[in-house]
């Protein structure tokens, strides 16, 4: 016997010769009492205990709606999320209410959807924007509030992101701070503070600037003490695009201190079985002033590698120096020696000399 998944995946055809069916029926054969039986039997061959297909359940629905009988169209809804309250059915069902003006009912769908997926992040959200589009911004950020304190979510980062849009869009700028301020003590991941500090620069008040500016300085604070080096990296580079926009040449200058060198390592390769496998690799690692001040050690390798370059500098001008000596001293000695060829006498000459005097 098949699994649950490949034997939905064998059904799956098989459903859609049952879809094809009826709308022959409906459209081609123009029989409603027949295409209503196809849809009864194909829904009562399904296991649902087991499976079952949304789409089925809603093309049977907008049949019943194609011929006016909503409340049929309720009732094979109602029964569909009754046997499997599957994520499909419900957004169907709610769309169909919206599109009746039926929002009392869209309401108690939604209560009920969420009531079968609490960390549903998406839900939360729709039902908000709801509430929004009919007017009710109370009862909007009521849900979004009850959303947010969900001990479990599967889009939180989403979930937030609405709920600050929402308070923007209304023009509760306290409110978003609050929302950022809660859910800084949840996470200290750089995107959020980027956010916040692109909201205080973006909105129209005379401080914005200056609180933007604070927002980049406390988040670069903050995440000194985080081991991703990365994330601070982006953090100042949009904190010296925000300065080279809005600031002045001495906070630009401020900032352009704050970014980090790049310093070439090396490390040993692991083999897979984590033993040392001899080899090594080289990295850029990225070394920040505040990291400097607080590792003595690199400090120390930036000085000797300044050292070893001075006297390699060094090494090289004594070469010189030695080779010219050694040359000019090369040459004052052969100078010296032709000098002094020069000046001794001929033996021929000493002898003649001599033999001159004794004659005379």
């Amino acid at each position: 016997m098949f699994e649950t998944k490949e034997e939905k995946r064998y059904w799956r055809r098989y459903i859609y010769i049952w879809i094809n069916y009826a709308l022959f029926e409906e459209l081609e054969a123009e029989n409603i009492e027949l295409t209503r039986g196809v849809y009864k039997n194909c829904l009562n061959l399904i296991p649902h205990k087991k499976f079952t297909f949304a789409k089925i359940w809603l093309y049977y629905a907008q049949f019943e709606i194609r011929q006016k009988e909503l409340a049929s169209v309720r009732k094979i809804l109602g029964t569909a999320i009754g046997m499997c309250p599957k994520d499909k059915l419900f957004r169907g069902y709610i769309d169909l209410e919206i599109q009746l003006r039926e929002f009392d009912n869209c309401r108690r769908l939604y209560e009920k959807f969420l009531e079968f997926g609490p960390d549903n992040c998406t839900t939360w959200i729709k039902f908000a924007e709801l509430e929004s589009i009919l007017g009710d911004t109370d009862r909007a950020r009521a849900i979004y509030e009850l959303a947010i304190e969900q001990p479990r979510l599967d889009m939180p980062e989403l979930l937030w992101k609405a709920f600050i849009d929402f308070e923007i869009e209304q023009q509760e700028y306290d409110h978003a701070r609050k929302l950022y301020s809660k859910l800084l003590k949840k996470t200290q991941h750089v995107k959020v503070w980027l956010s916040l500090a692109q909201f205080e620069a973006v909105i129209d008040e005379s401080d914005s600037i200056d609180r933007a500016r604070d927002v980049f300085e406390q988040a670069y604070k903050t995440l000194r003490t985080a081991n991703d080096k990365e994330e601070r990296l982006m953090l100042v580079e949009n904190w010296l695009d925000f300065e080279k926009e809005r600031g002045t040449k001495e906070s630009v200058a401020r900032v352009e201190k704050c970014l980090p060198k790049r310093i070439k390592q090396r490390r040993k390769i692991l083999s897979e079985d984590g033993t040392d496998s001899g080899k090594w690799e080289e990295y850029m690692q990225l070394v920040f002033p505040d990291d400097e001040a607080v590792q003595p050690h690199l400090k120390l390798l930036s000085m000797a590698k300044r050292w070893k370059k001075g006297q390699d500098d060094v090494s090289t001008s004594t070469n010189v120096n030695t080779d010219n000596d050694m040359s000019t001293a090369k040459a004052t000695t052969e100078t010296e020696t032709e000098t002094e060829d020069d000046n001794v006498p001929l033996p021929e000459s000493r002898i003649d000399d001599e033999e001159m005097n004794d004659e005379s």
